[in-house]
């Protein structure tokens, strides 16, 4: 590291320290695709401003909103900055969104601008916006659709951006099924950035390789606002983030920073951890001892930070909670990985915990100037998690009742999750409060950490577990290639796929439930047919798999 330095700007706004990069950065590379050639930060800076005479030229004045649907790229991030630096408002588009979806984004937000990639272009052709005066190829930044604009011939206006400007208008995509427009401050936004040193410092020889949606609050503050503030270098796969393209990427960029999600960590564990230790009998034996499993990961954990390319300093989870086996492997295998923890409503950024100082299960602490609280703790001391801070939205977009829900009248934000404090005032997750399941005894029973067991199945890809009927069913994606390995020794007489995953369900459940406490016993399991919808953190879409939406969804098969 060069040198590294807290970095605060004034005011918290984006043009604040975007600005300071490009002159601080100028000739440093900031942002390219992984097989491209970097820009650096002076022609980013360049780039932005011609884009914003553009947008200028159209007659757009502060407060307008520009809608950008794309994957990432370079110009994602030259788009971002031309529409935020300027004081207009960003609505970034989630990728996976519906062409109805994008269409309820564009019309809600009254967008008067639309960036949109080549390959997404089909959810927008022939969309009736009243609102929307142009439309750009975000590939190119060339005039698909509106009035002939002076380019970059046009004189930019003078704009005064203050920190209680809105910066984005985010729409979520939930697991409660709600798309609602989050706004978000300059000063929530950059408070986040700049806070975030407190768990990683940064200098200008970073380099982040950038593979989650840069529409997602998490990547887009996390991976592009704060490397930018940083002078960081960003590169972008040119495919979707398989396995195929992430590995040669991570050999070619070698990255220091990295932003990941559970399951692509807890997919590396069961492929190259779990099922090379579960297929023996004296490789299960020698896995379960303590002292042969701790070698034996950090064995696993030189191999593998050698495949992210050998330099990672920096591998951050979030968006979801992390399984704790995963973890444990992460830990024992001295592998470089951070935990945080937030919403899209806070920018998202409300805990974490720094490399190395990592507690198993907990997000962290609270980012300094954050305040977290329980509201009404049970015996437990579980309760649902209030937030205070800069970073706290400044509502829902039209919806004054959503907004008048979520945030008190003195500042506090109900996150909907439940959690608890440990004495070192380290945060732990339990669950949604609104998929807390009640037990006939009155008890709490948080299915997440049914799904942690379940999901440690060698056999088992992904689960869901839901109240139906008076008990608990666990919907359960199976590698089914797997256990037909597995089960192809079964009696002569089970001729059929469906008669083996029968005698494999009514084997399994036993298992699982003398696993399990008396009140969290599995009552059915649902063998599905097709993997679970998804968020863009890679949530399960718990919406769509209740008995009635099931039903409608045709999602399961119950075998």
């Amino acid at each position: 590291m060069i040198f590294s330095r807290k970095i605060e700007p004034k005011p918290l706004t984006i043009p604040s320290f975007f600005n300071r990069s490009v002159h601080e950065y100028a000739g440093r590379p900031a942002v390219s695709f992984v097989n491209g050639t970097p820009i650096t930060y002076a022609e980013l800076g360049r780039q932005v401003d011609a884009l914003a005479r553009k947008l200028f030229a159209l007659g757009l004045k502060p407060g307008d909103k520009v809608a950008l649907l794309g994957h990432n790229m370079p110009n994602w991030v030259v788009a971002y900055f031309a529409a935020t630096t300027r004081g207009l408002v960003i609505v970034p588009i989630l990728p996976d969104f519906t062409r109805e979806e994008v269409d309820n984004v564009l019309a809600h937000s009254e967008a008067k601008v639309l960036l949109v990639s080549e390959r997404l272009y089909a959810k927008v052709e022939g969309l009736v916006l009243p609102h929307l005066q142009a439309t750009f190829k975000l590939d190119n930044l060339a005039l698909l659709d509106g009035p002939p604009v002076a380019g970059e011939a046009a004189d930019l206006p003078a704009v005064e951006v203050r920190e209680d400007d809105m910066a984005a208008l985010i729409y979520t995509s939930g697991t409660t099924g709600r798309s609602k427009g989050v706004m978000l401050s300059h000063r929530s936004i950059t408070f986040v950035a700049m806070q975030s040193y407190h768990f990683q410092p940064l200098d200008e020889e970073d380099v982040f390789l950038s593979f989650l949606p840069l529409s997602h609050t998490y990547e887009n503050s996390l991976g592009l606002l704060l490397p930018v503030m940083y002078g960081c270098s960003i590169y972008y796969l040119e495919k979707p983030p398989t396995a195929a393209a992430l590995m040669p990427a991570m050999e070619r960029i070698r990255p220091t920073v990295m932003l990941s999600v559970p399951l692509i960590m807890e997919k590396i564990f069961k492929s190259q951890i779990l099922e090379k230790f579960s297929k023996k009998q004296f490789s299960r034996m020698i896995y379960k001892n303590f002292i042969f499993r701790k070698i034996i990961h950090r064995v696993a954990g030189k191999k593998l930070y050698a495949k992210f390319g050998g330099r990672l300093k920096f591998f951050g989870i979030g968006g979801a909670k992390l399984d704790a086996r995963v973890e444990r492997f992460l830990h024992e295998a001295k592998f470089p990985y951070a935990i945080g923890y937030g919403l899209t409503e806070t920018a998202p950024l409300l805990a974490g915990a720094a490399v190395g100082k990592t507690k198993l299960q907990s997000t962290g602490v609270a980012l300094p100037g954050v305040q977290l609280k329980i509201h009404e703790p049970d015996k437990h001391g579980v309760g649902e998690i209030w937030a205070k801070g800069p970073n706290v939205m400044m509502g829902y977009y039209k919806s004054p009742e959503a907004t008048a829900e979520v945030l008190t009248a003195d500042g506090w934000f109900r996150t909907g999750d439940l959690g608890c404090f440990d004495k070192q005032n380290r945060l732990y997750i339990k669950g949604r409060a609104k998929t807390t399941i009640v037990g006939a005894s009155g008890e709490n029973i948080y299915p997440e950490d049914i799904e942690s067991v379940i999901n440690n199945d060698r056999f088992v890809l992904e689960s869901l577990v839901v109240e139906e009927d008076g008990g608990l069913v666990a919907k359960i994606l199976l590698n089914i290639d797997e256990l037909e390995k597995s089960i192809g020794q079964m009696k002569s007489r089970l001729q059929s796929l469906d008669e083996r995953l029968e005698a494999w369900k009514q084997t399994y459940r036993k298992e699982l439930n003398s696993r399990l406490n008396r009140n969290s016993q599995i009552k059915r399991i649902d063998v599905m047919d097709k993997p679970f919808e998804k968020t863009a953190s890679q949530k399960i879409k718990r919406f769509l798999y209740t008995k009635q939406e099931g039903k409608k969804k045709g999602k399961e098969v119950k075998r």
